[in-house]
């Protein structure tokens, strides 16, 4: 899996709500300084976030954005999952027609068991687990 710009900057956002997390919305310019994001990049990140029910914003001269839940409720996988256009090693993986080979091919399965095992770290590492980590 190869993280692409959406999904490095879209964790990164949301780590920074989390790490605000109670404390009010934080405005895109204070999130664009603080983790070196363009400000329009930010902006196109928000709307999935948004869509999906992680991030609410609040309108107004001290509006901004805030996590929907507790850092403790939104794990990494829900992130990338939303961001990630796709988070396969190889195209055989989401598309066996991609390769001749993909019936018989002895590898295939251990590309499977690696991305399972990628996914299962992902969905139980929580932002709050990140916070908390030294």
């Amino acid at each position: 899996m190869k993280l692409s710009t959406r999904g490095r900057y879209g964790t990164r956002l949301m780590l920074e709500l989390a790490k605000n997390h109670g404390k009010g919305p934080l405005n895109m310019s204070f999130i664009s300084e603080s983790q070196d994001i363009p400000i329009k990049y930010l902006e196109q990140l928000i709307i999935p976030l948004k869509k999906a029910k992680l991030v609410i914003s609040v309108r107004g001269p001290k509006g901004g954005h805030m996590l929907s839940k507790a850092p403790e409720k939104i794990n990494i996988w829900e992130i990338l999952n939303l961001l990630e256009p796709r988070h396969f090693f190889i195209d055989c993986l989401s598309d066996e027609k991609v390769c001749e080979n993909s019936g018989n091919c002895p590898i295939q399965p251990i590309w499977g068991k690696a991305l399972k095992a990628m996914t299962r770290i992902f969905e139980e590492t929580t932002l709050q687990d990140i916070l908390d980590s030294p």
